[in-house]
């Protein structure tokens, strides 16, 4: 299918794992790609690996101050978005006594006050009929411990999705969101945890999982393109869960 030809798409935290994934399968379906992320480096090795029909800018997601630059670099190249994944994120976890200001101004910075601060910036930037889909997460919905803080950015991520899909829906522009169960991606290395934690962690999580398996970042992209596409034209407002059945035990 070539359900993206002549449209442009940003995927941000488009460098690696779920938003790789979701710039991959957008590119391959004819699309414009803009990916951002903060390691300059990542961004152009994934540039280079998505083909030419792609725009790679350097976006610190939990930045006020990049969201309107990237608005204004997107301005400069003449480029208006026919769908924006909403993809960057940070995950730490930590037990509830040991979280501090710290931990808690990171983790919303990036999951939320980011993603709120860029879709105001690129509004404008949005032709009518444009799809949002936003990342949000399972931990939202099940009590995971040392999760707090987390599950509370995401519990906001699926809050603001579904206030900007009543908002926004008057400019034509539809907003859902998307959270994935337990996906193997990189995120699971940057957790801070030796290997034998990090292998006992993720059989203890995959224990969980009806399916048996963690998801495959292709299999979220492929929902992501879904929820792009006009084919889900009649889906607003929705949160979609792609978590092998984790969160209905």
């Amino acid at each position: 299918m070539n359900r993206f030809t002549n449209k442009t798409v940003l995927v941000t935290g488009g460098s690696s794992g779920i938003g790789l994934a979701a710039a991959r399968a957008f590119a391959a379906e004819g699309a414009r790609v803009v990916i951002t992320g903060r390691d300059a480096a990542a961004l152009e090795q994934a540039k280079a690996t998505l083909g030419n029909n792609i725009v790679a800018l350097r976006s610190d997601a939990g930045s006020i101050a990049d969201a309107k630059s990237l608005a204004a670099a997107l301005t400069a190249k003449d480029l208006r978005l026919d769908a924006l994944f909403i993809n960057a994120g940070a995950a730490k976890f930590a037990a509830f006594p040991d979280v501090d200001e710290a931990l808690w101004d990171q983790i919303f910075d990036t999951n939320i006050k980011g993603p709120y601060f860029q879709v105001q910036a690129l509004l404008p930037l949005l032709n009518p009929g444009a799809s949002i889909v936003i990342n949000g997460s399972i931990n939202a919905r099940i009590g995971m411990p040392n999760t707090s803080v987390y599950a509370a950015s995401k519990a906001a991520v699926i809050s603001l999705a579904k206030t900007l899909s009543a908002e926004l829906l008057p400019r034509g522009v539809r907003v859902n969101v998307l959270s994935p169960g337990p996906v193997a991606t990189p995120i699971y290395g940057k957790l801070g945890l030796d290997a034998a934690t990090l292998e006992a962690t993720a059989a203890q999580i995959q224990s969980q999982i009806p399916l048996g398996r963690f998801g495959t970042a292709e299999e979220i992209a492929a929902t992501v393109l879904h929820l792009s596409a006009p084919e889900s034209a009649y889906i607003v407002g929705t949160e979609i869960i792609a978590d092998g059945g984790m969160s209905q035990l």
